[in-house]
């Protein structure tokens, strides 16, 4: 059974850096493309990033370009997302999600492309 745990929300200031972690484990990781989502209140989850198995690939939400950086190490089975620059804009639940890869296809954006989700982390951002 694949398990995802996020790690590493928090509370910061605008303009503060935050890095959130996503274990994953039962699976083989290297074989997942990843994403991050984010939740905020009252709204739909959104795409926030996503990149491919091998890492070599990655895409971001416009809101979120620039800022934010998506990563992973499939020697510890893990993926990251480095938020700097955020705002309160930024503020949600955050979640990972993986997938098996199809060759030809790099990275997914949308929900209902990943298998697997872990259960989030808040990560609030003051002004």
């Amino acid at each position: 059974q694949v398990q995802l745990v996020e790690s590493g929300g928090g509370l910061v200031q605008a303009g503060g850096s935050l890095t959130l972690s996503c274990a994953v484990s039962g699976g083989t990781f290297s074989k997942y493309a990843m994403g991050w989502f984010r939740q905020a209140p009252g709204k739909e989850r959104e795409f926030v990033a996503a990149i491919s198995w091998r890492g070599d690939n990655t895409g971001y939400a416009d809101s979120v370009k620039g800022r934010f950086t998506i990563s992973r190490d499939n020697a510890k089975n893990t993926m990251y997302l480095q938020m700097n620059d955020l705002k309160p804009a930024d503020t949600a639940i955050y979640y990972c999600a993986a997938r098996p890869y199809y060759s030809g296809i790099d990275y997914y954006t949308g929900i209902y492309d990943y298998d697997y989700w872990g259960q989030g982390t808040q990560v609030t951002v003051s002004s």
